[in-house]
């Protein structure tokens, strides 16, 4: 049986990460291309072993290596993202980052024919089948199992401010949608997504992801897609809200934040902070409210007394964390914006050239 394991929690603050690319053509339209990339050629470092389809021929994921020092993390996925760029221009392809592509249309798309996919296609149906999503994950090493649930437990209050700032997904099927992450969305339509409830400590996690797996809701634990989890194989909290981006420095500043963010739940955990106490269905409607509106959202605060802006969460965060990059991703155009004006400005053509990651300065 596919499930994890307290032991895998050993070491505190490595990163891990993980983005969700679109393979397209020399015009920037998606097309399938990991028979190619992923099975059809030896992938140059420091891609090998590290790169994978996902359930569109068209999309591809990378893994960084594991990062000891946060430092060296933008080295690593740099490294990571020009051979990922060269592995695809070697065999005529470019690589396009976005919660979605504008171009996309599922019912057009071919799928990977690798069994876990067809296994969940033919399970799920229609909402794996229109699928054509791309995410960041982050993943921050935990030392110790119950720590790691208490840090994804309080997590998940920050995730919908984390969402409404990368939100960059406004198309989905050819349209706009009028979401700022229509990918949120599309992704929620699954089984085993979204806002997870608390968990009281590990063996409460445990046994939810063992009672998965034994009635089969889910073929092994990597199938519990929520937008926070345990990771019980790697020993560390994964983090999966944002929206893919093609920009690194945006990816940069998810990454300082979650590890910071992290790092300061497991000081919290160990000073006997209690715990959040806040409805899930709360946390719910902020994350609609990061869909829905992007860099214009408010969300209510962990009280449930009051609201909160996007602005004053990220400026809140930053100086409590002493993090820069969510501040200056905050004053910048969001992702949202940027598609939706390249597109009224100069139509899908210059928006699908403008989302490849070799146009990024």
């Amino acid at each position: 049986m596919d499930t994890g394991s307290p032991d895998a929690f050993t070491r505190m603050g490595t990163l891990g990460i993980e983005e969700e690319f679109f393979i397209v053509d020399a015009a920037g339209y998606p097309v399938s291309g990991t028979d190619d990339l992923v099975y059809g050629s030896d992938p140059p470092e420091p891609l090998a072993g590290r790169i994978d389809h996902e359930l569109f021929k068209c999309t591809i994921e990378t893994q960084t290596p594991l990062i000891e020092d946060v430092s060296t993390a933008e080295t690593q996925l740099r490294r990571v993202r020009e051979a990922l760029v060269d592995h695809a221009a070697a065999h005529g392809y470019r690589i396009a980052g976005a919660g979605l592509h504008p171009a996309a249309k599922w019912r057009e798309l071919d799928h990977a024919r690798k069994p876990r996919y067809r296994s969940q296609l033919d399970r799920i149906q229609y909402p794996q089948h229109r699928n054509t999503t791309a995410g960041l994950h982050v993943h921050v090493g935990v030392d110790d199992p119950d720590k790691a649930v208490w840090i994804a437990n309080e997590l998940r209050w920050y995730l919908p401010p984390m969402l409404a700032l990368s939100a960059n997904s406004p198309f989905w099927n050819g349209f706009d949608t009028g979401l700022a992450s229509t990918r949120a969305k599309i992704f929620e339509g699954l089984p085993n997504t979204g806002m997870p409830t608390a968990f009281e400590n590990y063996d409460a996690f445990d046994r939810f992801e063992r009672t998965m797996v034994e009635h089969g809701a889910i073929d092994d634990r990597g199938e519990l897609w929520f937008d926070v989890r345990p990771h019980t194989g790697h020993g560390t909290v994964e983090v999966r809200t944002p929206d893919g981006q093609s920009e690194l420095r945006i990816v940069l500043a998810f990454v300082e934040y979650v590890h910071a963010l992290v790092m300061d739940l497991a000081e919290r955990y160990a000073d006997g902070e209690s715990s959040m106490d806040i409805r899930r269905e709360i946390l719910d409607e902020n994350k609609w409210r990061a869909m829905r509106h992007g860099r214009d959202a408010s969300f209510i605060d962990r009280t449930g007394d009051g609201v909160v802006t996007l602005s004053e969460v990220i400026d809140r965060e930053a100086d409590r964390l002493g993090v820069t990059g969510i501040r200056t991703v905050l004053n910048d155009e969001s992702g949202t914006a940027r598609q939706r004006r390249l597109h009224d400005e100069y139509g899908l053509a210059a928006l699908c050239d403008a989302l490849c990651l070799d146009t990024e300065p």
